[in-house]
């Protein structure tokens, strides 16, 4: 059951500078795989493992048409990740207020 959990885990799927990539590219248009690995320095084989990855945390799909595959993008899953970040807004939030306040207090 763990490897059930990690097959669709959000947050290791975007973990990698190129799925986040393909993401980006994805949510610009649909695109076929050709395309998707065209914006890489990688086999065509190390793309369509990226893509599974993608594909398997629901982050993406892909249709066949004629004889290319199609991918779309499907960002929903990534709400689980802003939900994440939320938390740590607080943060980041006072960390600005102070460094407003010191800058002002120096002027």
């Amino acid at each position: 059951m763990v490897a059930s959990a990690e097959k669709h885990d959000v947050f290791k799927a975007i973990a990698d500078s190129t799925r986040r990539e393909v993401l980006r590219l994805l949510s610009e248009n649909e695109r076929p795989i050709s395309e998707i690995a065209d914006h890489f320095d990688m086999s065509r084989t190390a793309v369509t493992k990226h893509l599974q990855i993608l594909t398997e945390a629901e982050l993406i799909s892909g249709r066949k048409e004629g004889r290319e595959k199609i991918y779309q993008i499907h960002p929903e899953p990534l709400t689980e990740v802003k939900q994440w970040l939320a938390y740590y807004e607080k943060f980041w939030g006072n960390k600005l207020s102070m460094l407003k306040h010191l800058v002002e207090k120096e002027e």
